[in-house]
């Protein structure tokens, strides 16, 4: 019973002396809930809610292919005489690239322009004595003059397209690659002789999983960045989806134009690639860092009247550092980006001075 007293003691005397010091630093009586209140404030870090633009996207690859691309090719065999290009050259359409030798097709031509002659006038007589009412002009006459001069003209324009084979010209306009060839080679119908490109515009194709088909539409925009350049993204957009569905990998073939005026991008190159399904302007923001996730939950700290208020919030989508906030906070709120660790609801905040 004594102990239990003089332990009774010893509280009452600290509780007293705690109290002394209390009067002593204020000056005046104050309970213990007005000094805790008048505590320093924590210092966080505070960011304002913005109002920004976010994408919906959905992230594919897929390699650059030139607009138009062709290897050039004789239709006929020959003798290169001329190479008119320079490698990587650019090219309109309809350019001589390569000459042949048509020495043998013009004598050729020559010929077949005589033998035209011979049959028409043939035929110029045939058709004159027979107005005369020739008794000696039979059917048979008539018909060998006709056949002779269709035979004449067929032969005379067949030699005219072999002779304007010779001229290997470019089928549309671009840039020509590396030739296969020289001048003083022979060709056979078929071989290689050097690539065209057009490269004013490229083509991408990709896979977009088959649960967005419903969302996906010629025009929709994409954004491009290349290993080989990405300091510089470009934009294209859709103009036409496959009608077929891959049963292999679910997924719907898509492809895109995408501009290249500048002639940075080259055919071949590894992209990587955002589709833009939706766009929203006026998104609030709010950085990433800021939300705290609580089971199935997420909250933010709302900082008014220099005070923090647990808010719980609902997140769209994130970009860029920054998530969207679909619920729970408005433009001009002010938020603890970093430091929430250190407060509790209804805390006393003070800014970190920048």
């Amino acid at each position: 019973m004594i102990k239990h007293w003089w332990f009774v003691s010893i509280v009452l005397g600290v509780i007293g002396v705690s109290f002394l010091i209390v009067v002593s630093r204020h000056g005046k009586a104050t309970s213990i809930a007005q000094v805790i209140e008048a505590s320093p404030a924590t210092i966080v870090e505070i960011a304002p809610v913005t109002v920004g633009r976010v994408n919906d996207t959905v992230r594919a690859v897929g390699t650059l292919e030139a607009n138009e691309s062709v290897m050039i090719r004789p239709e006929i065999p020959g003798l290169i005489t001329r190479v008119l290009f320079t490698e990587g050259q650019a090219v309109e359409k309809g350019m001589v690239l390569i000459e042949l030798d048509d020495s043998e097709l013009q004598a050729q031509l020559a010929d077949a322009e005589a033998q035209l002659k011979i049959a028409g006038l043939t035929y110029d007589r045939m058709m004159q004595l027979t107005g005369n009412q020739n008794p000696f002009i039979s059917e048979q006459q008539i018909d060998q003059a006709i056949s002779t001069l269709g035979t004449a003209k067929a032969n005379y324009a067949l030699y005219q397209t072999r002779l304007a084979k010779t001229r290997i010209r470019a089928p549309f306009a671009g840039y020509v690659g590396i030739r296969r060839v020289s001048p003083g080679d022979y060709v056979q119908p078929g071989q290689d002789l050097v690539n065209l490109e057009d490269l004013l515009t490229l083509k991408i194709d990709f896979k977009v999983p088959e649960t967005l088909l419903t969302r996906l539409s010629i025009g929709q925009r994409i954004e491009i960045m290349t290993d080989a350049d990405p300091s510089h993204p470009c934009t294209g957009e859709i103009y036409v989806l496959d009608p077929r569905v891959d049963s292999s990998s679910r997924a719907v073939r898509v492809r895109a134009r995408v501009p290249n005026a500048g002639g940075r991008l080259r055919p071949g190159l590894f992209a990587n690639i955002n589709l833009i399904l939706s766009e929203h302007a006026n998104a609030l923001l709010v950085p990433e860092e800021a939300v705290v996730p609580q089971r199935d939950k997420t909250f933010v700290y709302r900082v008014h009247d220099d005070m923090a208020r647990w808010t719980e919030v609902d997140l769209g989508m994130r970009q860029g550092g920054f998530v969207q906030v679909l619920q729970g906070l408005h433009e001009g709120d002010y938020i603890i980006r970093v430091g929430h660790h250190k407060v509790k609801d209804g805390a006393t905040v003070a800014a970190a001075a920048k």
